[in-house]
């Protein structure tokens, strides 16, 4: 069965679709307009790289070696040992959805015509997306000064038949890969070496699914909430909508209409309509206040991505139109890396309040619930280590989100004086996504438990859709088990969508 289509150009891919290229779900394709830019840039790079005139990253040395002129008859080593030297990185591979996405991306740049690449090159490229070659990239390496350098000089690498590659996910050299997959390296002419290592489309790889996590886990904190809300009894009237249209942020009115259509239908609140209680903690009460700050944060992210995976990153820059080739800095990553440190604090904002969330319903004095929610407590444990697990997620969490962005360490005898570490602010965004997406799923494992002491009153439509669908995975638990096996399903539903999809569907 064919995949859908996808045709790249260089200005208008999607962060959607990003997603689907990370699942090996399309085909990509270059579209014929994208083309002919690329010919046209190629052209005059080959007019440049004939001539006699110095021009950086086509007859030069590179970095604080700009100034050294290198012969016409050295121009492929010149590009091939750039890619060598290059290729320093170290740790873990990215994962392959991530390393999809680093290929697409570099792809998709250089698509837009403003780097001098040969077809031959980017062909190969899109070819071994659609054949799934998939370069082995280290995950460390990047100041974000040039750009990502060493995580593209390995993805650089299999190109030209070097390193290692996954091939239908099984790790290996890259000229066996390129073999498996019916595909030939290529040999770099002139500013191919250079225009494939600079950019920031690793810090975007991994930014960009990370986003996309974020922007779920947004979703999934306000029905774990809204659990919670229902599993304590709390009230509903902080979600009015005339208390957000006088503090009209966007993100804390749209936290505010979710959480009312997921409680929408609820019985449970009719049962304490008359309680003594005037107000709840402010982990119930200020859930759309606090999550809408978050949400703000994803929106700030979600431009600033949007905007760069669109964007001419190279160095230096092709214009045919002019006959310009011009050195600049839109390598450097500093939008990314500020923007991947407001994701990680968004969502550490998010674990924060869950955690507490859990704290007010496992602890007795606060919940008039069992201890732990647990039957027999003492004899059982029930969730209180569920309680101390998120604690430690936060807690590291919080340390992740130092900024990176604020950070600098000069490189290349200090040509490269301010960096952005915006790789080592996606590395930290993904962390803390993996971290909070734990969190919430050790919530909605508490608020199904404390639900399961209000029945058979039924909370709001939202709320019971979640409820199930956890319950579809995980039983009530009547004595002390193994927490961590429970933990992990619920993860997979969140992870997965298929809680926000059944909380959706309930309430349309």
């Amino acid at each position: 069965m064919s995949r859908p289509r996808l045709l790249i150009d260089g200005d208008t891919l999607k962060l959607e679709e990003i997603l689907q290229v990370s699942r090996h779900e399309v085909t990509v394709e270059l579209a014929p307009e994208a083309a002919q830019r690329v010919q046209a840039s190629r052209t005059l790079v080959d007019r440049v790289a004939a001539g006699d005139t110095p021009s950086y990253g086509i007859n030069t040395g590179f970095g604080t070696l700009a100034e050294v002129r290198i012969d016409r008859k050295d121009l492929r080593d010149l590009q091939r040992n750039l890619i060598l030297s290059h290729a320093c990185g170290v740790g873990n591979p990215l994962p392959l959805p991530e390393a999809r996405v680093l290929l697409l991306l570099r792809a998709n740049v250089l698509a837009k015509g403003f780097s001098g690449i040969r077809m031959e090159t980017l062909s190969l490229a899109i070819d071994m997306l659609n054949r799934d070659v998939v370069p082995v990239v280290p995950e460390r390496g990047s100041v974000g000064a040039s750009g990502d350098l060493a995580p593209l000089a390995h993805l650089a690498l299999v190109l030209i038949g070097e390193g290692e590659a996954f091939f239908e996910g099984v790790r290996m050299p890259s000229k066996q890969a390129l073999e498996k997959a019916g595909l030939k390296p290529v040999v770099l002419e002139a500013k191919e070496g250079l225009t494939l290592i600079n950019g920031t489309q690793a810090m975007c790889a991994v930014g960009t699914l990370t986003q996309l996590r974020a922007e779920l886990l947004a979703d999934v904190a306000d029905i774990a909430g809204a659990m919670t809300v229902e599993g304590l009894l709390g009230s509903h009237k902080p979600f009015l909508p005339e208390i957000h249209a006088v503090r009209p942020h966007a993100g804390q009115k749209a936290v505010a209409e979710h959480l009312r259509r997921i409680l929408k239908g609820s019985e449970l609140v009719e049962t304490h309509v008359n309680c003594s209680k005037v107000q709840d903690p402010y982990s119930l009460r200020c859930i759309p206040q606090v999550h809408g700050s978050a949400r703000e944060g994803l929106a700030f992210a979600r431009r600033i991505l949007e905007v760069e995976v669109n964007s001419g990153t190279d160095n230096p820059l092709v214009f045919p139109d002019t006959g310009n080739i011009i050195s600049g800095g839109n390598f450097h990553g500093q939008p990314i890396s500020l923007a991947m440190d407001v994701v990680a604090m968004s969502l550490t904002q998010l674990s924060s309040i869950s955690e507490r969330r859990v704290e007010q319903m496992v602890n007795p004095s606060l919940s008039g619930l069992p201890a732990f929610l647990a039957k027999n407590s003492g004899l059982n444990s029930g969730f209180m280590i569920a309680q101390v697990t998120a604690a430690a997620l936060v807690a590291e969490s919080r340390i992740l989100s130092h900024p990176a962005s604020v950070d600098s360490i000069p490189s290349s005898a200090g040509r490269e004086d301010h960096v952005s570490m915006g790789m080592t602010a996606a590395l930290k965004g993904r962390q803390v996504s993996e971290f909070t997406r734990s969190c919430l799923a050790i919530e909605l494992l508490v608020a199904a438990q404390a639900l399961d002491f209000r029945q058979p009153v039924k909370p709001g439509k939202g709320v019971l859709a979640a409820y199930e669908l956890v319950r579809s995975k995980v039983p009530h638990m009547d004595r002390d088990r193994e927490l961590h096996h429970d933990i992990t399903a619920v993860t997979a539903l969140v992870e997965s969508g298929a809680i926000r999809e059944a909380v959706k569907s309930a309430t349309a």
